[in-house]
């Protein structure tokens, strides 16, 4: 079990993140990648993923291993979107945070291969890492980055209406099952017994979508505070842009009163106040709803003993006359010093 305890400044200091991070979200996916279990949210998903690597698995495995400990260099703090801003920073680590971090590996220091060159600081070895994991990152969490943001998205938005409703305290005792409030401690089901004192630098929370049935925490106490916990899943990822029968979907919107529906959803309500809001009755603002999800344009999460409705991308962008914004980055051109080994194929802590 994983305690954290909070003071009174810790409470004020509480905040959610923005969005997903990209990191997080690759070093998460890399260990879903390797787990069998979650295949109806995952199984297609590993499918398609493997099918586009082209050997960042073998090196990625070095220093990221099927469950447990994974180093705290590969997630450093660096806005919720900068996939290049995150990179940035990991080559920019000192070699003796990567020989500190490295030495905590289950097997110990790495004393062979291109681990061991890493170990030691050389920026050569660092630079190729920041590299497979963008590759990786390019294959495996890009394409499906709308449908990532849509669920976090949603989960933020049911955190943002329990901190308004009741405060720090109704947020911490709205996560997820498994973390318990119990003031001033947030207990996490967790692999090991550990305790985490805030001592008045807040707590960042950060929902993540490929972070799976128990949180995740940085393992060094005095790098800023942030949890990863697992948000609620009710289908599989899919790639953006929609496929056809989506696009079938959507053409189901044509109309006025569903307009003014999706319009009236804002920034998440509940079904009554949709209805509300629309001028509709209860039974037609649910209606109106399953048709505006099964389009994919907005996410329902329940909340307490009613469901919360939130936009995605995609809804947000048909109501801006746009198309959502997809992150791609480029695929980074291997260099004789930073080749990528060919193919192999954590459980979090």
């Amino acid at each position: 079990m994983l305690r954290i305890h909070f003071t009174g400044e810790d409470l004020a200091r509480l905040r959610m993140a923005p969005g997903p991070d990209t990191l997080w979200e690759t070093i998460l996916s890399f260990h879903r990648l390797r787990d069998r279990r979650g295949a109806s949210v995952f199984g297609e998903w590993r499918q398609e993923t493997r099918g586009r690597l082209s050997g960042e698995t073998r090196l990625l495995s070095a220093v990221v291993p099927c469950r447990g400990y994974f180093p705290d260099f590969l997630t450093p703090p660096h806005g919720p979107h900068s996939l290049d801003a995150g990179l940035m920073r990991i080559r920019e680590t000192g070699p003796e945070r990567l020989d500190a971090e490295l030495s905590r590996l289950p097997g110990g220091r790495p004393t062979t291969g291109w681990a061991a060159a890493l170990a030691d600081g050389c920026t050569t070895q660092l630079g190729r890492l920041a590299d497979a994991l963008a590759a990786y990152h390019q294959a495996a969490v890009s394409p499906y980055w709308p449908h990532i943001q849509a669920r976090v998205d949603a989960d933020r938005a049911a955190r943002g209406r329990a901190l308004l409703d009741g405060g720090a305290s109704e947020l911490l005792d709205s996560l997820p099952p498994m973390l318990r409030w119990r003031a001033p401690v947030l207990e996490a089901d967790y692999p090991v017994d550990r305790e985490l004192h805030l001592n008045g630098r807040g707590l960042l929370l950060q929902p993540s979508f490929f972070c799976r049935r128990t949180p995740v925490a940085l393992h060094d106490p005095k790098l800023p505070p942030v949890l990863v916990y697992p948000v609620t899943h009710t289908q599989a990822p899919y790639e953006s842009p929609p496929g056809p029968g989506r696009t079938t979907s959507l053409g189901r919107l044509v109309g006025h009163t569903r307009s003014s529906v999706l319009m009236a959803i804002g920034n998440g309500c509940t079904t009554s106040e949709l209805a509300r809001r629309a001028g509709v009755s209860l039974a037609s603002a649910s209606q109106h709803a399953a048709v505006l999800r099964d389009a994919g344009l907005l996410v329902t999460l329940r909340h307490g003993n009613s469901v919360l409705h939130t936009l995605t991308p995609l809804g947000s962008a048909l109501l801006c006359g746009g198309t959502p914004h997809v992150p791609r980055p480029r695929r980074p051109s291997p260099s004789p010093q930073s080749s990528i080994p060919e193919r192999s194929t954590p459980a979090t802590m």
